[in-house]
């Protein structure tokens, strides 16, 4: 049953067993647990069924450097279905050193073990609708993948490994009307979560406080509580909670909103190849069923012991667009219209690092060649805005056999990287985020010390060489900051309360009934984009707080009798 806050009176009380205050990927997976059960279940979403500029407003907060980080108002949805209603749709499982205790790699070490997550991956792939839980070249597609580069058999490095893309699956539309059917879950749209009121006696939230922009206010009192609104406003919503916790609710060690990460990110190097361009597939590959996969070149565990570096993987991209030298008239192409393309992709047109060439080197390119890039345009417009599973990004044959590398590396967690909240309220009285994303040395490190290793293995092979100056990695890897919508680590898993927010079954250490699905929960980044495990998580928990209930039911009759007395 789906639900406009709006329409009820001010002053009203909401029962449920279960309350989700959130309802993207994370929210809607752990909801969708719950469905088949007889448990009560009210999901509380801030946004409606559209995006809306005063919803979406208040995101606004304070980033303390925006060269490293974007406004907090960026990549991310205040509506139903979250930030998959924007997303790219890339699944990756993390790996299993993901998971370890890394000597060389601080506060890292999650509290349960990979077999134990890994059980929930096949789940994930259905609800994202990225096909089987496959992810070897081998094996995913009929007949294998063709090799990245032919001949090239790394030591130190696996081409073997795939990324699956969701078509990308907008988890409010695709599953809303399974939840708008069920007469158990009842969805509020419009309703945003202003304040956890917990009891220090009982250690233990009693309820929630709802506003709407409309003025409206009523209270949602559940037996169990999952906060599920993102890595940002997780720890927003903790930490403005301090009526009774007055340094916020689950942040007694001041854990709340620290170890901020992200992924970093960018294009970096020129491999020029000397094996013929059509030995080289670097683009995507379909599945039985549709499913777009593609190979990455992924540093092995033994080499990141070795090198005591995170994680990392790279692809193989085309030339720097705004250099016209790549005589590309789809690149040219992409590059003059850039003030059309989403906000993502054009800032890294923009921050390539790399001169512009004149407007006309571009327009030359496309004079050289009309057909081929009038034939991209409308095999790409069917591709990406037509087509149920759209084609996921844009991957080109290099006409000079010359291509750079796309990083995208794992984040090692810092305490300094941190959300806090500030003064400055927004219309509902919450206080403001302010952002303040930092990396460390050692992030830059893993990153030159992969791209020398990979290169000692191109040369090895010979089949091209690799360039890439190590003092200009920084800087590349910085164009675009903290890299999209990765939002991790804010209220990180830990076996002991002292350093760390949420216990191995995501429930916040010292208070009951309180839990958090995402990101946020993640000990340490990987190096996978976060949806696939987050939803995994979510799936865990959903099914924890299910069996929570049969072992040791809190029925919400009991509580609304108790609280009406």
């Amino acid at each position: 049953m789906i639900i406009d806050a709006r329409s009820l009176p001010s002053g009203a009380a909401v029962f449920a067993d279960v309350c989700i205050v959130g309802a993207g990927a994370a929210g809607i997976s752990v909801a969708l647990q719950l469905e088949s059960s007889r448990l009560n279940v009210v999901v509380i979403e801030s946004g409606g069924l559209h995006s809306n500029a005063a919803t979406q407003s208040l995101y606004n907060g304070d980033v303390a450097n925006p060269r490293l980080h974007c406004p907090p108002v960026r990549y991310r949805q205040r509506r139903f279905g979250g930030s998959t209603t924007i997303w790219g749709g890339r699944c990756v499982p993390l790996d299993p050193i993901d998971l370890e205790q890394r000597s060389w790699v601080p506060q890292s070490g999650w509290p349960l073990q990979y077999e134990e997550m890994a059980r929930y991956y096949p789940e994930a792939n259905a609800l994202c609708e990225a096909g089987d839980a496959d992810y070897s070249a081998n094996s995913a597609v009929d007949g294998g993948m063709a090799p990245l580069m032919n001949g090239f058999v790394p030591k130190q490095f696996s081409t073997e490994v795939i990324e699956r893309i969701s078509r990308p699956t907008d988890f409010g539309r695709r599953y809303g009307r399974r939840l708008k059917s069920n007469d158990r879950i009842k969805v509020y749209l419009n309703a945003n979560c202003t304040e956890i009121i917990s009891s220090t006696e009982a250690k233990a939230v009693e309820r929630l406080i709802i506003r709407t922009l409309s003025g409206r206010q009523f209270h949602v009192y559940a037996g169990k509580y999952v906060l599920a609104t993102g890595g940002i406003e997780i720890p927003r919503l903790l930490l403005g909670s301090r009526r009774n916790y007055p340094r916020g609710v689950g942040n007694e060690h001041d854990a709340v909103g620290r170890y901020y990460m992200c992924h970093l990110a960018g294009t970096v190097g020129r491999l020029a190849f000397h094996i013929p361009r059509h030995c080289i597939a670097h683009g995507y590959a379909q599945t039985w069923d549709g499913v777009y996969c593609r190979r990455r070149i992924a540093l092995s565990a033994e080499a990141q012991r070795q090198l005591q570096v995170g994680n990392i993987i790279m692809r193989l991209h085309h030339p720097r667009i705004p250099d016209a030298s790549h005589g590309n008239g789809i690149l040219s192409a992409i590059y003059l219209a850039k003030p059309l393309i989403g906000y993502e992709y054009a800032k890294r047109l923009h921050s390539s690092g790399v001169a512009a060439s004149p407007r006309i080197h571009h327009f030359l390119n496309i004079a050289k060649h009309p057909v081929e890039t009038a034939t991209f345009a409308v095999d790409l417009l069917y591709k990406r805005h037509l087509a149920g599973r759209k084609f996921p990004t844009i991957v080109i044959s290099s006409r000079t056999n010359v291509y750079t590398l796309d990083i995208h590396a794992e984040q090692q967690p810092c305490a300094d990287s941190r959300i806090t909240i500030g003064d400055n309220l927004d219309p509902l009285g919450m206080p403001r985020v302010r952002i303040d994303w930092r990396y460390t040395g050692a992030d830059i490190e893993t990153v030159i010390r992969t791209l020398t290793l990979f290169q000692e293995e191109i040369a090895s092979w010979g089949g091209g060489i690799l360039e890439f100056r190590p003092e200009e990695v920084e800087a590349a890897m910085l164009c675009d900051g903290a890299y999209g919508g990765h939002h991790i680590g804010t209220a990180r898993m830990s076996t002991r309360p002292d350093n760390g927010v949420v216990d191995a079954n995501c429930r916040v250490h010292g208070i009951t009934n309180l839990y958090v699905a995402g990101s946020a929960v993640f000990p340490t980044s990987g190096q996978a984009n976060p949806t696939l495990t987050v939803v995994a998580l979510a799936i865990r928990l959903g099914q924890h707080l299910r069996d929570s209930f049969l072992s040791t039911p809190i029925r919400i009759s009991s509580r609304r009798q108790e609280l009406c007395a």
